[in-house]
């Protein structure tokens, strides 16, 4: 198209009953490059902290497989993908200024022509979410480690996992598929990253407790290199450093590194290994038969199985039985539907462990409970249920 001149220009603001006062004298005549087509640009709107980022030099790498929807991650950072549609269509002008720089420049000349690149009638927009995280532990007990010694490790099918493999595969951040590993205390082993298998885990733990005890070591301070003298006959030595870490605290006295084993883990660890193998147990049982279990001078209560267990009052004697968070879906409705499905009516007290890991940054329990379930009253408490039939 010909290049307009200021005389069309100002014929057209008349026609518009556009008073040109009013307007920067600067005008932008816009046409349609050789490339302008459509659907070759993706646009996607950042929030300062991301740019920020991409300024830095760092990358965002969106994650998921074919059958997940799509998420983008910075370093530390998870966010849900949507597309969202705009009523206008979004034009691309390279080098186009803006009100602010043509005011700025007062040089700048009466008529600018201007090439569009390219459109859009959607752009990205991403929300901040929670990491994709159960899909690491599932994909880790695929496999579980039974030991150096174990036939089934020599003969295993099983795909095993680098860090690479991971993010590649799991929808989060680097940092929180990393943060992630230490909670559920996977253990680097030829490169690759296990879990161990519970019963494993527990012989080892027994180890590390009974040496414990016929040294009569104070349990604020188990040393390292003792514990790796005494025990690298039964076992390596980097599994005996691995549960020392999953079960310990680590600190450094005089040089030397020592262990403050952690109470309430220890505790739960033999609570599961009691629970696993009944479908309920009588409670008071169960308490006595626990308090034998762990090692002299700890203390067991029953806070110390939030989301691994799940007393019922109701019942008479009154039981207890293993009901674990990690087993539960990640997605909220459905993770309702099934506790829902475990039991009609909750207490807040015994719901909030099972819903705790569900709130996005500054949600609360009360929150979610609202949305995804209804509250009553039961003889002078407060509890929640289905907001749907459960069939």
């Amino acid at each position: 198209s010909a290049m307009r001149s200021r005389a069309e220009v100002d014929a057209t603001l008349k026609t518009a009953k556009l008073n040109p006062a009013e307007l920067l004298p600067a005008v932008h005549c816009l046409s349609f490059g050789p490339q302008a087509g459509g659907g070759e640009c993706c646009l996607l709107q950042l929030e300062p902290g991301l740019c920020a980022e991409l300024e830095a030099g760092r990358s965002l790498v969106i994650r998921g497989e074919k059958d997940e929807h799509a998420v983008l991650c910075s370093r530390d950072k998870t966010y849900d993908m949507k597309i969202a549609d705009t009523s206008n269509m979004l034009l691309f002008v390279p080098g186009c200024k803006t009100p602010e720089e043509l005011n700025a420049d007062p040089a700048s000349c009466n008529i600018i022509h201007s090439q569009i690149a390219g459109f859009s009638k959607n752009y990205w927009e991403l929300r901040r979410c929670r990491p994709k995280l159960k899909k690491l532990r599932k994909l880790l007990m695929e496999d579980p480690y039974e030991g150096r010694d174990s036939q089934k490790d020599q003969t295993s099918t099983f795909s095993k996992y680098t860090t690479e493999d991971l993010l590649s595969l799991i929808q989060a951040s680097e940092e929180e598929i990393l943060h992630q590993l230490q909670v559920i205390d996977a253990c680097k082993i030829e490169g690759y990253w296990r879990i161990l298998d519970f019963e494993y885990e527990m012989k080892l733990l027994n180890h590390v407790t009974q040496l414990i005890d016929s040294e009569s070591w104070p349990l604020t301070k188990v040393p390292l290199c003792a514990c790796l003298e005494e025990l690298e006959s039964l076992e390596p030595r980097e599994m005996i450093e691995h549960i020392l870490l999953s079960y310990g605290r680590k600190y450094i006295d005089d040089g030397e590194v020592f262990f403050e084993m952690r109470e309430d883990k220890i505790c739960r660890a033999m609570a599961e290994m009691l629970l696993q193998n009944a479908v309920k147990f009588n409670l008071s049982e169960f308490e006595e038969v626990w308090q034998q279990s762990v090692p002299e001078g700890m203390k067991t209560r029953l806070d110390q199985l939030k989301g691994l267990a799940l007393v019922d009052k109701s019942s008479r004697p009154e039981t207890i039985f293993l009901l674990k968070v990690e087993d539960l879906p990640e997605d909220n409705q459905e993770r309702f539907n099934t506790l829902f499905g475990i039991r009609e009516k909750w207490t807040e007290v015994d719901i909030t462990p099972y819903i705790q890991d569900l709130c996005a940054e500054k949600q609360t329990v009360g929150a979610l409970l609202t949305k995804y379930a209804r509250s009553s009253m039961l003889n002078g408490v407060k509890v929640y249920n289905s907001r749907r039939l459960i069939s």
